[in-house]
């Protein structure tokens, strides 16, 4: 089954910027596919190891002003700068579980939204580093890739840039996917349905939930990384506390749990607010009013209308198949 879902998201993946060759729409790909790492990150925390975390904006801020801080003011080559992006962001997201190890529900909520709400700040007052509300302007975009035969890839270019994002989206995905499979996983469920009972058992869970806020935290300042050389500029707004909202909207519109929901939560909640510009402000209202018939009628979000789905059709083709010939 993971084979097929990952030939489709390939095929998807090398089409779609052929088909949709507009400058405006492959801008819009590259959005969702960093939406995609933003929302399988917090589903990993959120999903598997039941910690609510708000601070998912904080981290993707991390990874962004320490990437581009590090190569426009250090000097340092691009893929340095966004390990040490990432891993910084990994390391925030310890720290944060550590000092937050012993709340659990909305307690644990308003400390990680806390701990964004610090982090805005510190991007938009520490001018004399981040340039506060002024802005980083100029940041360059990943630098080429030498191919062989002395040809390169160069991601100035939009869809050579989605293919370069999506690709770690999609790196993110199975090495996410690889980790719930495993003992690991089970560790982490344990865990999120019950947390005295899992430690009764012998699980550590303070180091558990520590490495999942690692991991989660990790991939979203890779996707902060990538976010600042797409758009060229960084200005603290683009990580105030609604975007961690709005990442929790995916996950939960997609089906928290499920890695692939969040990916489709990803997707239509990064596409359909574009495809309502049309109709003005009354966008915000029709959004508003589909989100919360997702949560009102289908809780467990787009994955489990999938499987409902899947389960029907199932059901009918062995009705067809065991009726009169």
């Amino acid at each position: 089954m993971l084979r097929w879902r990952l030939l489709a998201i390939i095929v998807a993946i090398a089409i779609l910027p052929q088909v949709l060759t507009d400058s405006y729409w492959r801008t819009n790909l590259i959005v969702c596919a960093l939406n995609a790492m933003l929302a399988i990150a917090l589903d990993f925390v959120l999903g598997y190891a039941g910690q609510l975390n708000l601070g998912q904006a904080a981290f993707y801020g991390i990874g962004a002003y320490v990437s581009t801080l590090l190569i426009m003011q250090g000097g340092m080559p691009f893929w340095a700068a966004f390990v040490c992006g990432a891993g910084l962001a990994g390391i925030a997201g310890m720290a944060l579980s550590i000092f937050a190890v012993r709340l659990r529900g909305h307690y644990l909520a308003i400390a990680s939204l806390g701990f964004a709400v610090i982090t805005y700040q510190i991007l938009l007052n520490w001018i004399s580093l981040t340039e506060g509300p002024l802005g980083i302007y100029g940041i360059a975009p990943p630098p080429p890739l030498a191919l062989p035969g002395g040809a390169s890839l160069d991601f100035g270019n939009l869809a050579n840039l989605f293919y370069l994002v999506a690709g770690f989206a999609v790196a993110s995905y199975l090495l996410l996917d690889r980790l719930v499979r495993s003992p690991i996983g089970e560790t982490l469920t344990a865990i999120r349905e019950d947390e005295v009972s899992a430690a009764a058992l012998g699980i550590n869970c303070t180091a558990w939930k520590v490495f999942a806020f690692g991991v989660g935290s990790a991939i979203a300042g890779a996707a902060g990384c990538f976010y600042a050389s797409f758009v060229g500029t960084l200005v603290p707004d683009a990580f105030f506390i609604t975007e961690s909202f709005t990442v929790l909207a995916m996950v939960i519109v997609g089906g928290m749990g499920t890695l692939v929901g969040p990916v489709c939560g990803a997707v239509v909640l990064s596409i359909l607010p574009e495809l309502l510009r049309g109709v003005g402000d009354l966008r915000l209202i029709l959004y508003g009013v589909a989100l919360t018939l997702v949560v009102l009628f289908m809780p467990g979000g787009i994955a489990q209308a999938g499987r409902l789905l899947a389960a029907r059709l199932a059901a009918r083709s062995q009705a067809l198949a065991g009726g009169p010939k």
